[in-house]
C-alpha cells in the first residue's frame, strides 16, 4: 500500500529536510514547512526513524474542497477509515483553520471526529459507544482557502525526542534545529569541533550522531509501532539495519564548554544517556579562556542573543573576542546562531553565508564563516 506522506518542518530548513528524504530515496514536492513524498510502509518506519531535521512525518488521507459543514462531514464519512483504525483506536483530532469559509477549529473537530465515528460504526457493525481504548491515532484537519487536509501522525511525540535529553537548559535548542545547523556546517567528522556554549551538550550530541551515522530515532518509539496494519517484523528489521550502520569507532574530537558547571553535569548525562560517554569532552570554562591552538577546527555555536536587559553588554563582548581570536585562523570555520542585528561588525567581519533559521518563534541569522582547508 502506497501512502501520501509529509514531513512537516520548521520553516527555513524545508530543503534540508527535503535532501534527507531523498537521500532515503523518496522524491519530493516542497512547500512552506513540509515536504511531501510518497511510499510504502517501510518508507514510514525509516523517515521517523532516519530524518534529524523534521518535525513529524504524517501520513495525508485526504483532501478535499469544503465550503459548508455538511460537505466537510460527507466527505469525511466516505473515506475508507477502516483501512487506517481499528475498532477499539484512539483517535484525538486537533485542527486548524486559515482563509476558509469554515473558521471554527472546534467546529471542525467535532464534525471530522462525528463523521469518523459514524462510518467506524457501520464499518465494524457497533450499535453502541466506540471504546478508544487502544493505540492512539492523531488525527488533525486543516483548512486552508476551503481546502480541507486530513492528516494522520505516525511519529506522536515529536521526531526531536530523541530520548537522550533527560535534563536541559533555560532555553534549550530542538534537537532537530541542532541537527540542521550541523548539517548546514562543512564539518564531517575530520576536524575538531568546539561548542563554546554547549549547555546541556544538543548541537555536539548531534553533531556526534550524525558523524558516527546513528540514525536519530534509534533509541525512542513510535506511535506507529502500536497500530496493527503495521509488520512488528518490518520495524525489528529497519531498527537492526540502523543499529548495524552505526560507526562506533570512527574517531572524533568533540569539545564542549559551558561557564555554568550545572549545564555541564547535565550535558555529560545526556552524552551518557546516547552511549556517547568519552566521545565528548565537556570542561567549565568561560568562552573568553578559550584559545584556538590547533592548526585546524571548527566552532559551532548558539550563544545568549543578548535580548535579556542587562545581558546584552556581556554577549556583545563574547562576539569581539570570537572575532580577534579567530581572526588570523585561516583554517578554521565558525558557525553561529542570533538574533543579534550587528553580529557581523562587532565580530568584525562578513560572513560568507547567511541563513535565516527560527530558534522557536525567534527569526535568527546563522552566520557561516569558511575556513580554508589545510593542503
Amino acid at each position: 500500500m502506497k501512502f501520501n506522506l509529509v514531513a512537516t518542518t520548521p520553516m527555513g530548513i524545508e530543503a534540508i529536510v527535503a535532501k534527507e528524504v531523498q537521500e532515503l530515496g523518496y522524491e519530493t514536492k516542497v512547500e512552506n514547512g513540509r515536504v511531501y513524498y510518497s511510499g510504502d510502509k517501510r518508507a514510514i518506519v525509516r523517515s521517523n526513524l532516519w530524518l534529524r531535521c523534521a518535525d513529524r512525518v504524517k501520513i495525508v488521507i485526504a483532501q478535499f474542497p469544503a465550503y459548508t459543514f455538511e460537505e466537510l462531514f460527507e466527505k469525511t464519512k466516505a473515506i475508507e477509515w477502516d483501512k487506517y483504525l481499528p475498532v477499539d483506536a484512539k483517535f484525538p483530532v486537533d485542527g486548524r483553520s486559515h482563509k476558509s469559509t469554515l473558521f471554527s477549529v472546534s467546529d471542525c473537530q467535532s464534525i471530522v471526529k462525528k463523521a469518523i465515528v459514524e462510518k467506524m460504526k457501520k464499518s465494524y457493525g457497533i450499535t453502541g459507544w466506540l471504546t478508544e481504548t487502544g493505540a492512539r491515532y492523531r488525527l488533525e484537519i486543516i483548512m486552508l482557502n476551503d481546502i480541507a487536509t486530513i492528516l494522520l501522525d505516525t511519529s506522536g511525540d515529536g521526531l526531536h525526542k530523541r530520548g537522550y535529553r533527560a535534563k536541559q537548559g533555560t532555553a534549550p535548542l530542538k534537537e532537530t534545529l541542532a541537527a540542521a545547523m550541523v548539517k548546514l556546517t562543512n564539518w564531517k567528522g575530520e576536524t575538531p569541533l568546539y561548542d563554546l556554549f554547549c549547555g546541556s551538550g544538543t548541537l555536539l550530541i548531534e553533531a556526534a550522531m550524525a558523524a558516527q551515522n546513528m540514525a536519530p530515532g534509534i533509541n525512542r518509539n513510535f506511535d506507529f509501532e502500536k497500530w496493527p496494519w503495521m509488520p512488528k517484523s518490518l520495524v525489528d528489521e529497519e531498527r537492526n539495519k540502523a543499529e548495524e550502520l552505526i560507526d562506533y569507532d570512527k574517531e572524533l574530537e568533540l569539545y564542549g564548554s559551558d561557564i555554568d558547571p550545572k549545564m555541564i553535569a547535565t550535558a555529560e548525562n545526556n552524552a551518557e544517556e546516547i552511549g556517547l560517554a568519552g566521545v565528548i569532552k565537556f570542561k567549565q570554562m568561560s568562552v573568553f579562556d578559550f584559545v584556538a591552538k590547533k592548526e585546524t577546527g571548527c566552532v559551532i555555536a548558539n550563544p545568549p542573543y543578548g535580548e535579556r536587559l542587562g545581558e546584552k553588554k556581556e554577549v556583545e563582548a563574547m562576539y569581539k573576542f570570537l572575532g580577534t581570536e579567530l581572526k588570523n585562523k585561516k583554517h578554521w570555520s565558525l558557525y553561529l546562531l542570533t538574533s543579534h542585528k550587528m553580529f557581523e561588525h562587532l565580530y568584525g567581519k562578513k560572513a560568507t553565508k547567511r541563513r535565516k533559521l527560527f530558534n522557536g518563534s525567534i527569526e535568527c541569522t546563522y552566520y557561516q564563516y569558511w575556513g580554508e582547508k589545510l593542503k
